[in-house]
């Protein structure tokens, strides 16, 4: 008998169903996926290093450019860090503003998922859906920051500018919109007997194993590890918030697929109680000399005008101290660790990204299934390379 062989594949570095710039060393017998290596690096930005060279201020706009499909989330994780190891307490407004806009942004953030990862599998004309969907949340940033995506919208201390006046226009809209696109979503592909075959049974991954893995979010919870830290460790007001934690039973990518949608009913659940509850106030913390005076006042105050000018040539000195905040974000648990020396930049810090953690896990979803798997095991992930690789 002939010797068997197995062949030695180089799946990218390319971005149509990688999801980004990702290289897949896979081994083959046949179809049959022998091993699997993701290979990263090819979108290396050194972020992290970048932003220890910054003052505290200056170092927001960096998040937005890791998961730049969930800019806020990012935002949010980093100013959430600075302001415990400054020790501010932000108004009432501003936690439940800060909550709206991110549970906006988990909606959006999954809608890409959603159509990119039937287009992954070969439907189409999802992916012209949900951005349809997704482009009502882009208003929102547009309208709120000025920016359609890389929003840097969060402020330490509290928002960069007063909500829109026609915010709660704009979340009404998407309120009464995405709950009825969605019945089209799930007509579309639940029930279909192709994406079933292609999700159904699919880089499967025990509760266990997720855990051992140390998996967050939908692949963790999607193995029915009912593990969410808008409940686990609240922040920002979740504990004020009625949800529920989505989790699924068998832990393979059809599972994922109807977790991420219960997850966007529940972000409009959240949105909801955010909207009809948001108390007033003022939409930043009063911390002279840290936290940006409003802009009304450095035009018309002496005082207000110093402090920005301050702020912005030369930040604030953060206390010496370490400090990890870790959120909730859309693909799992996005954390900071700040480290400081006392001076006015960040002497350490290191980011705890989901989707650099969830895609160490492809080669148990892959390993002895066939190769056309590979693409879906990767879309059930939802990975984003720029925070991959950082």
């Amino acid at each position: 008998m002939p010797e068997a062989k197995t062949v030695t594949l180089n799946m990218g570095p390319q971005h149509p169903s990688t999801h980004g710039v990702l290289r897949v060393e896979v081994e083959l017998d046949g179809e049959t996926v022998v091993k699997a290596r993701p290979v990263i690096g090819y979108l290396h930005t050194g972020i992290e290093k970048t932003m220890e060279s910054k003052l505290y201020y200056k170092a927001i706009p960096c998040t937005d450019r890791m998961d730049y499909l969930a800019p806020m989330s990012n935002n949010l994780g980093f100013c959430l860090a600075v302001e415990k190891l400054m020790e501010i307490e932000v108004p009432e407004k501003v936690k439940w503003a800060r909550v709206c806009l991110t549970e906006l942004t988990r909606i959006a953030s999954h809608l890409v998922w959603l159509g990119t990862h039937a287009l992954d599998i070969g439907a189409m004309s999802m992916l012209l859906y949900t951005f349809r969907e997704r482009e009502l949340i882009i208003d929102v940033y547009e309208a709120c920051a000025g920016q359609r995506m890389m929003s840097t919208y969060f402020r330490i201390g509290g928002l960069a500018h007063e909500l829109p006046r026609d915010f709660e226009k704009k979340i009404r809209t998407i309120l009464k919109v995405i709950p009825e696109r969605m019945k089209d979503y799930e007509a579309l592909l639940t029930n279909n007997q192709i994406f079933i075959n292609r999700t159904k049974g699919v880089a499967v991954i025990s509760a266990d194993d997720a855990i051992n893995w140390s998996l967050s979010g939908p692949m963790l919870r999607g193995s029915g590890v009912k593990h969410d830290l808008r409940k686990a460790n609240p922040y920002s007001a979740y504990e004020k918030f009625d949800f529920e934690i989505a989790t699924g039973t068998n832990g393979d990518a059809y599972d994922r697929y109807l977790l991420r949608l219960k997850e966007i009913r529940q972000s409009l659940r959240i949105v909801q109680q955010a909207l009809d509850g948001m108390p007033e106030g003022p939409y930043r913390a009063h911390v002279p000399g840290v936290v940006l005076p409003p802009k009304e006042d450095v035009l018309h105050k002496m005082e207000s005008m110093i402090f920005h000018f301050k702020i912005i040539t030369e930040g604030f000195k953060a206390p010496k101290g370490q400090v990890y905040q870790a959120i909730e974000a859309p693909k799992g648990e996005l954390g900071f660790f700040i480290s400081s020396d006392g001076s006015n930049k960040p002497n350490r810090v290191r980011v705890r990204p989901p989707s650099f953690i969830n895609l160490a896990a492809l080669p148990a979803l892959v390993e002895g299934r066939l190769f056309a798997d590979v693409v879906v095991a990767i879309g059930s992930i939802d990975i984003v390379l720029g925070e991959v690789d950082r």
